[in-house]
């Protein structure tokens, strides 16, 4: 899948027996902080096949299997007649980049539409954790998503403006002149997640802000002991914005938000297929 000049790796899962002709709902599924589409291969998107649609899982840009961004240090010398150049790059990898990976997503939205075997009119977004704010940012933006779930999500980036190894912001001015590292690589570490946080994009992404424009069914799954964020703020925000507007559903996991991909996996996934099976 190509994304911004990137190659994304992905997987296609479909129900068995798929007959030529068949038209079928499909659903894209957003991982959070640092998930990758193995997790998703191994605990959601078979289950979703099984159920009757086509599930689409990949990697974001510079994470597991898909290629890189490259970042270019040295001066690019003059392209020749085809606009080909031969430079040493940096590779972007493992960074948490909110509107690289939407943009990731409606890439595969564009990937999905023209697939064999797809209703390009009945395609969902499921979102989870950071995820979860994508799908919200993402629906809000594109159409062609008819329906979405989101897990645990976390809605409103402005944390990050203010963080204790320095100011986002000051950061984001430095980068800009050219006295730090152009994109950041190894730093800005959040407890035992994965990645380089790209705080002064995170602290401009703010899902909850577009959830007044939503106009497709919602379902919004949170956990009661929610260790990461307070729910007031993300998800239960989300929904008393959106309720009244459209089909919303607020349901509560009676764990915490790494148990929802534990011993509240099967729950969560029974909740999503019968809200696509009602919406999709």
């Amino acid at each position: 899948i190509w994304s911004d000049g990137t190659r994304l790796s992905g997987d296609l899962w479909y129900p068995k027996g798929l007959k030529a002709g068949d038209n079928l709902p499909a659903i894209i599924f957003c991982h959070g902080w640092g998930g990758t589409r193995s997790h998703l291969n191994q605990a959601y998107a078979p289950i979703f096949a099984k159920a009757g649609y086509v599930a689409v899982t990949f990697d974001y840009r510079g994470w597991a299997d898909s290629d890189s961004r490259l970042v270019v240090r040295d001066n690019i010398p003059t392209p020749d007649e085809n606009g080909m150049v031969t430079v040493r790059a940096q590779a972007i990898r493992e960074l948490v980049d909110p509107f690289d990976q939407t943009e990731d997503i409606i890439n595969c939205i564009d990937f999905i539409s023209n697939e064999p075997g797809v209703d390009p009119k009945r395609i969902g977004l499921w979102g989870t954790s950071f995820g979860g704010g994508h799908v919200v940012y993402v629906a809000a933006n594109d159409n062609r998503i008819k329906c979405i779930v989101s897990q645990v999500p976390s809605m409103d980036g402005s944390w990050a403006a203010v963080w204790p190894d320095g100011n986002a912001y000051q950061r984001s001015i430095q980068r800009d002149r050219g006295e730090i590292d152009p994109v950041p690589q190894g730093v800005n570490k959040i407890g035992q997640l994965r990645g380089t946080a790209y705080l002064s994009r995170i602290a401009k992404y703010r899902p909850v802000e577009f959830a007044n424009q939503l106009k497709i069914p919602i379902l919004i799954i949170v956990a009661e002991h929610e260790e990461l964020m307070n729910n007031k703020d993300h998800g239960e925000k989300v929904y008393h914005i959106v309720k009244e507007n459209v089909a919303a559903k607020y349901e509560i996991f009676s764990g915490t938000h790494f148990e929802i991909y534990g011993r509240g996996r099967m729950q969560a996934i029974q909740m999503a297929i019968d809200w696509y099976d009602k919406h999709l």
